[in-house]
């Protein structure tokens, strides 16, 4: 069994559709697509020993199978310098966390280093009961579903038809280079997106995946956050 269809057997078997933010990374690197370092701490107890191995500045970030919006609900905190400032991070996220969502099981938290600015873009999909796995790109950030500067794709797709959908959004001026901004690898981008057509055609259990923000540099292009939903099983219980 591989990686990607163990995590999935995993999560269904716990009864959730949502991967864990460590999942999703652990999904998108056995696909080989770049994902800011990133490392878990289970417990508070392990944050302090878990920042100092990945240095700073930091991001943290909850872990919970009931959360969707982790910002909606206080749990994602930056630029954190220090073990001691981590620490106090963490236990206010769980405090926000608690106060907004009583429910919400913390299973931890994900600590990321700092990445350095670049564009933002999402690279996304769902499965389409018509179409089948269809890829998503465009415009990423706070703004996405603001402005909905997007492009799609059946899949399977080329890294030639990946470089189509780039250049089909107005996004694309900025990804060419704009003022004083360089140009970036389109080529990173594209195959990000082939990477993403084929898991949602090796796993139709994923009902919808977005990679939100992914940066895009002059030299790659590295995914710094996502949400992966898988389809609800019909052995589920109804609670």
């Amino acid at each position: 069994m591989s990686t990607a269809s163990g995590l999935i057997t995993k999560v269904h078997l716990e009864e959730r559709v949502k991967l864990l933010e460590d999942e999703v990374f652990d999904l998108l690197t056995a696909y080989n697509i770049p994902v800011a370092p990133y490392a878990v701490a289970r417990s508070i107890d392990e944050i302090s020993s878990t920042a100092e191995k990945l240095g700073f500045p930091l991001v943290i970030k909850v872990i919970s199978p009931d959360i969707i919006h982790k910002t909606d609900v206080g749990g994602v905190r930056l630029d954190i310098w220090s073990k001691h400032e981590a620490l106090k991070v963490a236990e206010e996220i769980m405090e926000k966390v608690k106060a907004r969502n009583p429910q919400a099981r913390i299973n931890g938290f994900l600590l990321q280093p700092m990445m350095p600015k670049g564009v933002e873009i999402i690279i996304g999909g769902l499965h389409d009961p018509v179409f089948g796995s269809v890829v998503m790109f465009g415009a990423g950030g706070i703004f996405v579903e603001v402005f909905r500067d997007v492009s799609f794709r059946v899949a399977p797709l080329s890294v030639k038809e990946a470089l189509e959908m780039i250049d089909e959004v107005k996004t694309s001026t900025i990804l060419n280079g704009y003022r004083a901004r360089p140009p970036v690898n389109k080529y990173s981008i594209a195959e990000i997106i082939v990477a993403v057509g084929k898991i949602l055609e090796e796993h139709p259990e994923i009902e919808s995946m977005d990679l939100n923000p992914v940066f895009a540099y002059p030299d790659k292009a590295c995914v710094i956050d996502g949400r992966i939903i898988l389809k609800k099983p019909a052995t589920f219980r109804e609670h």
